[in-house]
């Protein structure tokens, strides 16, 4: 089965057919019967015909950092059905967090293997990325960061962290912070900044050892409270940078005897499935993970549709959700 004889089946030219499968204008009554003729015989195209006369592979690249994680999941829920809605495919590329492997990444989808636009979910920006975002051959939407001269779709950290801390600091006093590496602007900077401000504005002193960095685990929550319980035992309300890093302090209070939310407040970010099951339920921030993957998804189908080179930016909105770690 070809075009040739999908045109003869359905009554129309060849040219009426290839019109229809590469989406230019074909009427109602003619598109019905190559549509109707498509179905019955379940004609697909040629994916490499396609590409030879259209320079289209209708394939996308995504490059993620932690295919384990609970928010790129979600992100990438978002994406896969406006993509699949327009025709799309998606190539998943997985770094576990190597910012080399996502260079590497970058190059590939627009050398050899050309894809028709990226989505780069990346943590940490080197001028290495910069310089791989700045020759790409095709569209590029980044998600996660907000980056000068480049399409983002970013979460809106700072508040979100200010916003929680304030409404933590209202039954404490005493607040820590447990956060992640500061070269990731989004998750390590913004929310490191957003704590200290809003402690700021209520005239609370943090003092150095209530700041712990670690990275985005479990078990580096359980040690890093382990390390606040020793240098900073007064500790009243724990502010995490994310819900995992949240699991683990709760984990290690309880077991060095700490009554949750009555001896030590617990917050977290990301409202994760685990969030509302970990007990007690974990007060969190909620990010719109699914949603922003879907706008990431929009402008990156824009971009390759129309061949846009105006970047644009969606800050993103966020909830409180207020459960029983906090008092």
């Amino acid at each position: 089965m070809d075009i040739n004889e999908i045109a003869r089946l359905a009554g129309v030219s060849r040219a009426t057919v290839s019109r229809y499968l590469n989406d230019g204008y074909v009427s109602e009554e003619k598109r019905r019967l190559i549509k109707k003729v498509i179905d019955e015989t379940g004609y697909v195209p040629s994916r490499q015909a396609q590409t030879l006369r259209t320079g289209k592979t209708k394939l996308v690249g995504v490059i993620i950092p932690k295919i384990s994680s609970d928010s790129v999941s979600r992100m990438v829920a978002g994406m896969t059905g406006h993509f699949r809605e327009k025709g799309y495919q998606i190539i998943l590329a997985n770094t576990d967090n190597d910012s080399k492997l996502e260079v590497e990444y970058l190059r590939l989808f627009t050398g050899r293997n050309k894809v028709d636009g990226i989505i780069l979910i990346a943590t940490v920006f080197t001028a290495a990325h910069i310089r791989a975002l700045e020759s790409a051959s095709v569209p590029v939407v980044v998600l996660g960061q907000k980056i000068e001269g480049q399409s983002c779709v970013y979460q809106d950290d700072f508040h979100a962290i200010y916003q929680m801390t304030l409404s933590a600091l209202e039954n404490g006093s005493r607040p820590a912070y447990l956060g992640v590496r500061e070269d990731d602007v989004s998750a390590g900077q913004e929310r490191h900044a957003g704590f200290l401000a809003a402690c700021k504005e209520l005239d609370v002193e943090v003092p150095p050892e209530a700041v712990i960095l670690g990275d985005f685990s479990i078990d580096s929550g359980y040690s890093c409270t382990e390390q606040l319980l020793d240098a900073y035992p007064e500790v009243d309300t724990i502010v995490c940078a994310t819900d995992s890093i949240a699991f683990g302090a709760i984990t290690c209070l309880r077991e060095y005897g700490h009554a949750i939310p009555d001896d030590v407040q617990v917050t977290g970010l990301g409202d994760g499935t685990l969030s509302q099951v970990v007990s007690p339920a974990l007060t969190t921030v909620h990010h719109f993970y699914r949603d922003s993957g879907l706008e990431a998804a929009k402008l990156l189908v824009d971009a390759m549709d129309s061949g846009g080179a105006i970047p644009r930016d969606i800050r993103m909105g966020y909830e409180i959700r207020r459960r029983r770690s906090t008092r």
